[in-house]
């Protein structure tokens, strides 16, 4: 029998972020066993406006094409994304230095089966050359995953 996770984004307990320098969704979404699987002073959180000067982007180039996106267009794309709160879910590692070095992000898609199931697709990991070999990848997917689960997604 299908039954909702309880931290599922439709559910009125669920907690939102309306301040617009806060993290895109709540950090009680991070899973406790990643973070403190990770190297000594580095952290895993949600995107924050302000990872536009903290090397968002620049680690997404070691994945693809970035192109040159401002700060406003950044803004608009990261208020955008924050409006649709339950389907976004992008989070970055930080080094001690506070540097963004890695990221990746789940994108939860509605379906009609399974009960009108969710489903979690995982995109756009990347770590900066410089820390790969660390484990963040890895760490960044189990974080989804850990996600995924939490906001109510079957697979």
């Amino acid at each position: 029998m299908w039954s909702p996770a309880p931290l599922h984004p439709n559910s009125p307990h669920f907690p939102s972020t309306s301040s617009p320098t806060g993290p895109l969704f709540p950090t009680t979404l991070i899973s406790p066993d990643v973070s403190s699987a990770l190297p000594e002073n580095y952290t895993i959180r949600p995107l924050q406006r302000s990872d536009y000067k903290a090397g968002m982007l620049d680690v997404l180039r070691v994945l693809t094409t970035v192109g040159d996106i401002g700060e406003k267009a950044w803004n608009e794309r990261y208020d955008w994304l924050a409006r649709r709160g339950d389907e976004y879910y992008i989070l970055v590692v930080c080094n001690a230095e506070k540097k963004v070095v890695g990221t990746g992000a789940v994108v939860v898609e509605r379906k009609f089966i399974h009960n009108l199931g969710l489903v979690g697709h995982i995109e756009d990991i990347a770590v900066a050359k410089d820390q790969q070999g660390k484990k963040l990848g890895l760490r960044i997917i189990q974080a989804l995953g850990f996600i995924a689960e939490k906001v109510g997604c079957y697979k």
